[in-house]
């Protein structure tokens, strides 16, 4: 954990261009890889040894959610739930009932683009060994996928499913979820300017000391390229790319985002960025676009009060929602 004055700080799926701080206080950060990913956690604080309990108790939060929703924890709740929800009702936390409610809700507004229950088929990929399903084994699957599924019951918040094989994974909506908790513990202890990242998701709280957070969005061929630059103050943004887990097998690219309806990886898109006021709806739209493509997908960020989009086609073309083109 440092002080930091870089111009320039790189994340996995955005970039942000910050300045320079004055002498009498300054910022802080760390980074760590927690979810699969790269967390990054910057705060301002006139207090170097406050800024430091700061930061570690939000990397303790991304721990928490961690141990509580990752499929790959065999002792989470959430496997919990992928365990014995097919045979009987499973009394989970507020927390887990409150996102997976969320999810589901996302599902209604995505017209089932958006699907937790895509693990059924999803958990069957290997992006680092370059595994994939045959089609017989999605064919197998696919009846499993369909977030209608998933049934809570809000008296005794429990959950449970009517399909056997169905699975539950949050891995498109947690991240989100914990940098807005992250967001929330540090303005709870009075921090007025900080960011937090994971991965693809970022909440940023108020502006960057005086200016706004100056973001870039990268090309989906170059890291080391932008598409576009946004300015912002006090949003979250989030971004999903068809080059942050894949593999290329016979010229095709198979990567992470799983469309419900078919099992396989969404093709139309290469890159989607949400931006608005709540991280856990930025990363939900991003999967959305992604898979509905960009003019459905579009269509629906414009139905969502409050939320922009930005969209890289495989044709690689650039495609904003009608509040970012308007002020092109």
């Amino acid at each position: 954990m440092r002080t930091s004055s870089r111009p320039f700080l790189a994340l996995s799926a955005i970039l942000f261009l910050g300045l320079a701080a004055p002498a009498h206080a300054g910022w802080y950060s760390d980074s760590q890889v927690k979810m699969g990913t790269r967390i990054d956690v910057e705060i301002w604080h006139e207090s170097e040894p406050e800024a430091r309990r700061l930061i570690a108790a939000a990397m303790a939060e991304f721990d928490r959610i961690e141990a509580e929703m990752s499929t790959f924890r065999p002792d989470s709740e959430i496997s919990r739930v992928n365990d014995r929800a097919a045979t009987e009702p499973v009394p989970v936390s507020a927390e887990l009932y409150g996102l997976v409610q969320r999810s589901l809700e996302m599902s209604v507004l995505s017209q089932g683009a958006f699907d937790i229950t895509f693990d059924s088929v999803g958990q069957l990929y290997d992006y680092r060994r370059h595994v994939k399903p045959t089609d017989a084994e999605i064919a197998a699957r696919l009846p499993e996928i369909n977030y209608r599924h998933v049934v809570l019951d809000p008296a005794d918040h429990s959950i449970r499913f009517t399909m056997p094989g169905t699975r539950i994974n949050l891995g498109g909506i947690a991240k989100g979820y914990s940098v807005e908790r992250v967001i929330a513990q540090l303005r709870a202890a009075g921090v007025t300017q900080a960011l937090a990242t994971a991965g693809g998701d970022t909440r940023l709280l108020g502006d960057h000391h005086g200016a706004p957070w100056i973001v870039g969005i990268r090309d989906p061929d170059d890291a080391g390229k932008l598409v576009t630059r946004l300015a912002l103050v006090d949003e979250a943004i989030s971004t999903s790319g068809d080059y942050e887990r894949y593999f290329i097998e016979g010229g095709k690219r198979y990567h992470h985002i799983i469309d419900p309806r078919t099992g396989k990886s969404a093709s139309g898109v290469r890159s989607v960025t949400i931006v608005g006021p709540d991280a856990v709806m930025t990363e939900g739209l991003t999967k959305t676009v992604f898979i509905k493509g960009p003019d459905q997908g579009l269509a629906i960020v414009a139905s969502v009060p409050g939320y922009e989009a930005v969209v890289v086609d495989d044709q690689r073309r650039v495609r904003f929602s009608k509040g970012l083109a308007a002020g092109r």
